[in-house]
């Protein structure tokens, strides 16, 4: 088994309160974007002190400059159903809770999905709770048909990624068919003793969740999603479990993960969990550039669950994919909001614009870009784009095509003359004079009513 406890654990005891050489010679070898091993995120993860934070945030910044550029992808989560037979501890979904359930039908489906194009969404984070009943396979295919068929004049959703219980191949084969971006699904915990204290059910199989991304691999799926809840074990043991499944599926498969999450834990009605192992904020975002500079390649994504500010932070250091304007209930959008079970508590509240407005005033791009899974960026291209840094020539261009489709379409006025300043400065920056003349040509285009222009 590729996550070994005693080798990660004598992994950090061995790089316990490493020596300033050792420390600036991982950052050294971070900052040529070679990526690290376990032993040397251990040394970094041991490692505190303002001096030291200054340079970790400064080397993380710099690698996500130069791989993704000033862009940050958004998206939303649209939960579908709240029945689940799991009764997992931190999770408001889980089984005892005896909150209302609710299974969104294909016409509500189709409404909530209303709502979110109108915001200006073009991604999706489709979500459903383990309930072999209630949300079979069928269901779920349903679903996602229900989800692309919404067209709009302002927009449609372009790309539905999804969050299922682990599965048979043949289901993942399924899903695949279906167009769905990225397959996600976090192990919670890699701690195999803090995993079956917290879990009871279908999920309680450590080896069945562990192994599932094995299973989407065999089926065609080649982007995949890692993530744990920190704040359930040692946030250090964690990181290292994360990059030790990251290294077993590059070796396996020859891809690593297309994103890693690295939601915290919040409390939820009819959770009475406290987290053993709280991840302070300064402990946060320390884990957060140390995965930027151990797995630069690999696409950072951070939720609601977090504040304005943290989220703020977190854009500087490595994150490059954040939800906006979330809902974390089955038919929370729009003004027949239903009550009922919430999978967690949001903190960041803002309205897709708000959240728009703030990171351009910070210097960032929002990009509503899915072109790379249209046209077959995707597993191993996707990474041989990554890797050296190259995906930024599609990434820069695309997302400025598709905000200024928000512009036109979704923003408020302030929103729309940031954009636009926006567009201009990174129109300015580009170095290839050829790409800009043809992204400029593609802007008159939207101007003129064309959408879904993309490169």
């Amino acid at each position: 088994m590729f996550i070994d406890e005693d080798s990660l654990n004598g992994i950090l005891e061995e790089a316990d309160s490493p020596s300033e050489e050792e420390v600036a010679a991982v950052l050294e070898k971070g900052a040529a974007m070679e990526g690290l091993s376990a032993g040397e995120a251990a040394i970094l993860l041991n490692s505190d002190g303002d001096a030291f934070r200054e340079k970790l945030f400064h080397t993380a910044a710099r690698i996500k400059q130069r791989i993704y550029g000033d862009r940050l992808v958004f998206f939303a989560p649209l939960y579908l159903s709240s029945h689940c037979v799991n009764d997992c501890a931190y999770c408001g979904f889980h089984s005892s809770n005896k909150a209302p359930r609710k299974k969104l039908t294909a016409d509500e489906i189709r409404e909530q999905v209303e709502c979110l194009i109108a915001m200006g969404h073009k991604r999706l984070l489709l979500e459903f709770g383990e309930d072999p009943k209630a949300n079979t396979i069928d269901y779920i295919c349903e679903a996602i048909d229900a989800v692309y068929s919404v067209k709009r004049p302002d927009g449609e959703i372009r790309r539905a990624n999804l969050n299922i219980a682990a599965t048979s191949e043949g289901n993942y084969r399924r899903i695949k068919e279906k167009g769905i971006g990225t397959y996600q699904l976090f192990q919670e915990t890699y701690h195999r003793g803090t995993y079956k204290t917290l879990h009871k059910g279908p999920k309680s199989d450590y080896e069945r969740q562990l192994m599932a991304m094995d299973r989407a691999f065999a089926a065609g799926i080649d982007d995949v999603g890692l993530g744990v809840l920190f704040g359930l074990y040692d946030y250090r043991f964690e990181v290292l479990g994360l990059l030790s499944h990251a290294d077993y599926l590059q070796e396996q498969f020859g891809i690593g993960p297309h994103t890693i999450s690295i939601p915290r834990f919040r409390p939820a009605d009819g959770v009475s969990m406290k987290p053993a192992h709280p991840v302070t904020d300064e402990q946060f975002l320390k884990l957060i550039a140390i995965l930027r500079i151990a797995v630069p390649y690999t696409g950072m994504i951070i939720t609601t669950r977090e504040t304005a500010a943290i989220r703020e932070t977190a854009f500087n250091i490595g994150i490059t994919q954040a939800s906006a304007a979330s809902r974390t209930e089955p038919g929370g959008f729009g003004k027949g909001a239903v009550k009922g079970a919430t999978q967690f508590s949001l903190s960041d509240k803002r309205t897709l614009d708000e959240v728009a407005i703030s990171v351009m005033r910070q210097g960032y791009t929002p990009s509503f870009c899915t072109a790379c899974y249209r046209k077959n960026r995707t597993g191993e291209t996707f990474m041989d784009l990554a890797r050296p840094g190259d995906i930024h020539h599609f990434c820069q261009p695309n997302s400025i095509l598709t905000l200024m489709e928000y512009i036109e379409d979704h923003a408020s006025e302030e929103g729309r003359k940031l954009g636009l300043k926006t567009i201009e400065r990174d129109l300015g920056s580009m170095e290839n004079d050829k790409l800009r003349s043809e992204t400029e040509a593609r802007l008159t285009r939207i101007k003129g009513g064309a959408r879904d222009l993309y490169f």
